[in-house]
């Protein structure tokens, strides 16, 4: 283990891709466990992974705008399958969420079985390419989540459960193409769990600040050991959430 392994002109981007990903993730993560849709999150990025998988698949991998369309088209499909589920059968939404994510996670199987390369394409997918993240590729997911943010914070209250189904699809679109589908997952689910007893601005504060030192910590503990860096953060985030809620409870119980 040597830190002259650190490299922060890879850990900067990366980082910040890990704060982006969580400005969206941490108040999105805690409505969805609030309705108790947990695996919604997974489900919508496996179909955003599918999209990109498709365009693959139709030969349109090197057109940038193609494989974004086609990762955002799949994901507010399923986006706006879902909220027409929710309103029609919510005694069983869980079971068909869990159903999309297994449909879309065997169809990507299915489409990448001809590539010699479809193995590694779907490890990339699922763990994300984190560190491979550079300032360029991070502008238009900045100016993405800005625009997210602003209709969250600013019009939640006013844009339904079609709304928050839209702007669930952008977010978990963006995000998956970056920390890859396990992330997403950790990201939007891990610090609404750990803080579940806390209320309002001081639980966001807390989910973001646990996931910031979930991301930081994992980001250099992989570069020090050279190991996958989605799957340490997970790791990483995991424990930061155990510790972190088993203070939260401690502090939640005292008071």
């Amino acid at each position: 283990m040597s830190w002259g392994l650190l490299d922060w002109t890879i850990i900067g981007p990366a980082m910040v891709a890990g704060l982006l990903v969580l400005s969206t993730h941490v108040p999105l993560g805690q409505v969805v466990l609030k309705r108790g849709i947990i695996f919604i999150d997974l489900a919508v990025a496996q179909v955003a992974a599918l999209g990109v998988v498709a365009a693959g698949a139709l030969g349109l991998e090197e057109n940038v705008y193609a494989v974004q369309l086609a990762a955002v088209g799949a994901a507010l499909v399923a986006a706006a399958g879902l909220n027409w589920t929710e309103k029609y059968w919510p005694d069983i939404q869980e079971a068909l969420i869990g159903t999309l994510f297994v449909l879309a996670a065997t169809g990507s199987i299915l489409l990448l079985a001809e590539n010699p390369h479809g193995g590694e394409h779907l490890k990339d997918l699922l763990v994300g390419q984190i560190l491979w993240t550079t300032w360029t590729t991070l502008l238009p997911i900045v100016l993405l989540y800005a625009v997210l943010l602003a209709v969250w914070f600013g019009a939640r209250e006013r844009i339904g459960r079609a709304g928050f189904y839209i702007t669930f699809a952008f977010a978990i679109t963006a995000a998956v193409q970056v920390v890859g589908v396990y992330l997403v997952f950790a990201s939007l689910i891990l610090p609404a769990l750990a803080t579940r007893r806390m209320r309002g601005t001081a639980r966001l504060m807390a989910g973001y600040t646990l996931g910031a030192l979930s991301y930081l910590g994992g980001i250099v503990i992989s570069s020090l050991l050279d190991l996958p860096t989605g799957a340490v953060i997970v790791w990483t985030m995991a424990a930061f959430s155990i510790v972190g809620g088993y203070f939260i409870n401690r502090m939640a119980v005292a008071s």
